[in-house]
């Protein structure tokens, strides 16, 4: 907003009845009212220890960032037991999550007494509903041995189990903060979303006693369709961690119907092309279960050939609400929720700072708009205007390598001068908040 002109006179007169002592006092010259603050608000695809680096030597433009992603709170024993696999892992993220889907297929494949794809998959809601509950690797191997009926309680799944549809019916979130530029765990704090009431009810066929203990199709063989490359390989290690925690503890139990399960590697690349090669490869190897992919879109670009090829598409970290009602003939399931239950969250997240004008730039895939969508509904519902909102998308690029160019989008998010800005995507989101800075937005940290 520009101050009007006047006359040096009328300037001072005012300036002294009014006891103000500032610059503008005694001089005729228009002034710009200061810029609106802007607070940064992520997502499970950016809120972890490994996006500041992305921003190298302006990496303190993310304190003060505030964010939501799918996390339990995780007991020190499962974070030592991770770390005993992998060192160097930084972040947690998912990985939870990747351990469950692991130790829910060699479950199902268990109970199935066979490692047919098909078996498998109508053994898996019911292993997480009904029964009798266990929560170790090895109690719940010993029961599914035995035929017995089980409800696996996991590190992820700890309030319910599946809805028919193959996914958590309740969800815990982080609310996360970014101080130093990193994580602050001192300041998470978890909500729940969901109901209970959601879980699946339907009787799942019973399980299989095998008398010798193994079955004439064994080894269950699991495939990683994970992203170790691409846009979200910084989300990588934590689930590759996740996986062979599960696997290493279930063999140490015994393995499933009387062999040792394996795994072979194999990467989405955060790219429809790499994963439907890495499928491709994995159905020639006779991998039954696939984990992954990392990022929705991938798995919706890769699901009409996983289910062409009768195996099963298990993800730990898709949340693409769309996923719910996808065709995949009883055999897509996951262990991440759907982002209809973080929208909720992630708008609550951004009304407790009171902002009354909010931007969302997304990530222009099903994960992105998927999610933006489901943000943008719980902020009208709060009461933020549609003209209050403004959305905003980016092509994701086709070589990692090359940087996402946000200049034009920083200036149109200056233009607008929101209080908060919401960006949904993965390691190519973090030039979007150089480019605010360099466009002269004021960032709060």
């Amino acid at each position: 907003m520009l101050r009007t002109r006047t006359s040096r006179a009328a300037l001072s007169m005012a300036c002294a009845a009014l006891l103000l002592a500032t610059s503008a006092c005694g001089s005729d010259e228009p002034e710009e009212t200061p810029a609106t603050q802007v607070r940064l608000y992520g997502t499970d695809g950016n809120m972890l220890n490994s996006y500041a680096t992305e921003l190298k030597d302006r990496a303190d433009l993310v304190n003060g960032m505030k964010g939501t992603t799918p996390l339990t709170p995780l007991a020190e024993s499962f974070k030592e037991r991770l770390l005993a696999v992998d060192p160097k892992l930084g972040d947690f993220l998912y990985s939870a999550e990747s351990y469950d889907a692991v130790v829910i297929s060699a479950l199902a494949a268990q109970l199935a007494g066979s490692t047919a794809p098909a078996e498998i998959a109508e053994q898996i809601v019911g292993v997480t509903t009904g029964g009798e509950r266990c929560d170790e690797v090895a109690a719940c191997l010993q029961l599914a041995r035995a035929g017995r009926d089980i409800e696996y309680r996991g590190v992820s799944l700890t309030r319910a189990g599946f809805t028919d549809n193959g996914e958590p019916a309740t969800a815990s979130y982080g609310t996360m903060h970014f101080d130093n530029q990193k994580i602050d765990d001192s300041k998470t704090e978890f909500v729940g979303a969901g109901e209970e009431s959601g879980a699946s009810t339907k009787t799942p066929p019973r399980g299989r006693k095998l008398r010798d203990g193994k079955a004439k199709d064994a080894p269950l063989v699991l495939g990683g369709l994970l992203p170790k490359t691409g846009d979200l390989a910084l989300a990588y290690p934590p689930l590759a961690a996740g996986a062979a925690l599960a696997l290493r503890e279930v063999n140490a139990a015994g393995g499933v119907l009387g062999e040792p399960v394996k795994w072979i590697e194999g990467d989405d690349g955060t790219n429809p092309e790499v994963a439907k090669a890495t499928v491709a490869s994995h159905v020639t190897k006779g991998v039954q279960v696939i984990i992954g992919a990392g990022g929705s879109g991938i798995s919706r670009a890769v699901l009409p050939d996983v289910v062409a090829a009768g195996r099963i598409l298990f993800s730990p970290s898709n949340t693409d609400a769309g996923l719910s009602a996808v065709e995949d003939k009883g055999l897509y399931f996951r262990t991440a929720p759907p982002d209809s239950l973080q929208g909720r969250a992630l708008a609550d997240v951004m009304l407790r700072d009171g902002p009354r004008k909010i931007a969302i730039l997304a990530r222009k895939d099903s994960y992105g708009e998927g999610l933006q969508e489901n943000v943008r509904s719980e902020l009208e519902k709060a009461g933020i205007g549609a003209d209050r909102i403004k959305l905003l998308t980016y092509e994701p690029p086709a070589d990692p390598k090359t940087p996402v160019d946000f200049t034009g989008t920083a200036k149109e998010i200056k233009a607008f001068g929101p209080e908060a800005l919401l960006l949904i995507g993965f390691a190519e989101s973090a030039p979007a908040i150089t480019a605010l800075d360099d466009a002269g937005v004021d960032i709060k940290r």
